[in-house]
């Protein structure tokens, strides 16, 4: 598969690791100090720095990088530490601003600030890159959970993530664990669509484009990172919003990437039918699950009829509005 790509390995000297935040004190005071660490780690491969993208205009988060900055220069083995704030709301806004301030450098990665990345982390996404060449590498995100989810959320597999082998290609991917090569992100002009900012499904058109204009999506099983889900999350509202929410993002880019006239109305059609189908059948597998007293079918019932539902949305322009915010 990885010998399909007509890109060539490359030599990248500078990377840069981005965190966006917004008001998680806690969360970006553990994960700092770990991208530093994996920064340190990969000095043989790379000139790595750690950059942090504060999304509240009070810029709040900048005690604690100020903090970070100071250890990891005054250490033997110095990682630059760097931190502006986006003002404008919005994690499409804040992903673009990433991308600008990544001006000199050859390789992005993206990590939330909710995510704990594992040992080797970083240098699995790099080493993969560097073998295939592929315009961004992807890896898996498992999940621990602040206080033990709901049977009905664990039975509906809501926080169960795809698996792959290294090296599968794919044709999308979230930005909470994904490596770039800004060569080739550069070569498409490619940026984040504000319009996409309180939306989600941002990072779904970015990738999807990505491969759409040439570039290879590979996928790295050993860069793992821990999503640490708070109690909020941990709910059959948010679940369900959630499932609804990827479809409705799926819906949303396709349509986008359609173009326009008659390939628009096709695909509007095509999403109609295959959300659809997917409500029909999530519906139907509830009603055999409550029939069978199955909480599995039930619940997985339940989530595809959301994502069914939220593709058909997405179909005819209606977007969820997945991270909205009381400041725009």
């Amino acid at each position: 598969m990885l010998r399909a790509m007509t890109t060539h390995p490359t030599a990248p000297r500078h990377l840069t690791v981005a965190v966006l935040t917004y008001r998680r004190p806690r969360d970006l005071e553990a994960v700092l100090p770990l991208l530093v660490e994996q920064a340190r780690g990969v000095r043989d491969l790379v000139d790595a720095r750690v950059l942090v993208v504060d999304n509240d205009a009070d810029g709040s988060a900048g005690e604690q990088v100020s903090a970070v900055r100071a250890e990891a220069g005054g250490h033997a083995e110095a990682v630059v530490v760097d931190g502006v704030v986006e003002r404008t709301p919005g994690i499409a806004s804040a992903r673009n601003r990433a991308l600008a301030e990544s001006h000199g450098s050859d390789l992005l990665v993206f990590i939330d600030d909710d995510e704990r990345p594992s040992e080797g982390w970083l240098r699995s996404l790099l080493e993969l890159q560097a073998r295939t060449g592929a315009a961004a590498v992807v890896g898996p995100v498992r999940s621990e959970y602040e206080v033990e989810p709901d049977p009905f959320i664990v039975a509906g597999r809501f926080f169960v993530r795809r698996r792959l082998a290294t090296g599968t290609r794919v044709e999308v991917a979230a930005t909470n664990n994904l490596l770039l090569d800004l060569g080739e992100v550069r070569r498409q002009a490619l940026r984040f669509d504000v319009a996409l900012g309180q939306l989600g499904g941002e990072d779904t058109l970015f990738t999807r484009s990505l491969v759409s204009g040439g570039g290879a999506i590979v996928w790295c099983a050993e860069a793992v990172v821990t999503d640490v889900v708070p109690a909020h999350r941990v709910t059959r509202r948010w679940v369900v919003q959630r499932a609804y929410s990827s479809g409705n993002g799926w819906g949303l880019t396709s349509v986008m990437l359609a173009g326009r006239g008659l390939p628009r109305l096709v695909t509007r059609m095509r999403l109609t039918g295959a959300g659809g189908v997917r409500v029909a059948g999530g519906a139907a597998r509830v009603l055999l699950g409550t029939a069978s007293r199955s909480l599995g079918q039930r619940a997985r019932g339940v989530r595809t009829a959301a994502r069914g539902a939220g593709m058909v949305a997405g179909a005819w322009g209606a977007g969820y509005r997945e991270y909205g915010r009381a400041d725009g």
